[in-house]
């Protein structure tokens, strides 16, 4: 139980003390019923406080990891068929967090762990073309017909994917390295993209989303971002 300034303060309306003008002006109801009196007790998990009939929530602690997703990891908390998953990487925080967009059973690099769904839901929607970069490693080396309809887009479920930036780094006796950036994130997009020009991907792994980088962080490890990354990645979202 809480004292009910409390829980308007932790709604992020004010200060403790700011906040009692809404309960003494009696603004405020708790489970349907008025309260003016400053002593009221809360039970956060089960009362419902409303502010001019809006029900208010108390802010979360938000949540925002880094990982480095190896591979013959999956990207989900349920699964069926006994393969890891990236939870186990984080015991202390699995269920506090979800994983920010996808990376198949294979692909690994940069995975956004995050508590925070406004956040989550910008970095995944198509219409803030946020960049993904990633290091891919295709079975053959692509003449540049075949990168050029990367680079102009791929008929996807009968949709066009959106315009990527394609780079050559290097090539080997069948394979060849590129550097490729998207601005959507449909599933498996990049392997299929490639399937459709006639090759296949022996490698992928991402680097980075929008401003945030996935440097040198081990292969399996996790870090909290920084308060520098977290604002550049909201200003990004935001524009």
């Amino acid at each position: 139980m809480v004292r009910l300034n409390k829980y308007l303060a932790m709604c992020e309306l004010g200060s403790r003390r700011s906040v009692e003008k809404y309960i003494e002006s009696g603004r405020v109801s708790v489970n349907g019923k008025i309260a003016d009196d400053l002593s009221t007790q809360v039970d956060i998990d089960k009362d419902t406080v409303c502010l001019d009939g809006k029900k208010l929530t108390p802010e979360q602690d938000k949540y925002y990891l880094i990982m480095n997703k190896p591979p013959k990891y999956i990207v989900s908390k349920d699964e069926q068929f006994g393969r890891k998953t990236v939870f186990e990487l984080i015991p202390d925080l699995a269920e506090k967090v979800f994983a920010v967009g996808r990376l198949d059973y294979h692909s690994e690099g940069l995975l956004i762990l995050t508590n925070d769904g406004e956040l989550a839901n910008k970095l995944m929607h198509p219409t803030h073309k946020i960049p993904k970069v990633y290091k891919v490693v295709v079975a053959d080396n692509l003449n540049s017909e075949q990168i050029d309809k990367l680079r102009k887009g791929i008929v996807l479920d009968g949709k066009k994917t959106l315009p990527a930036q394609v780079h050559y780094k290097e090539s080997k006796p069948g394979s060849m390295r590129l550097r490729m950036v998207i601005y959507e994130g449909k599933n498996r997009q990049i392997r299929r993209m490639i399937e459709a020009v006639g090759s296949k991907v022996l490698e992928l792994k991402r680097l980075q989303i929008g401003p945030v980088k996935l440097g040198k962080l081990p292969r399996g490890m996790w870090r909290p971002m920084t308060p520098r990354e977290i604002g550049e990645l909201k200003k990004r979202i935001n524009r």
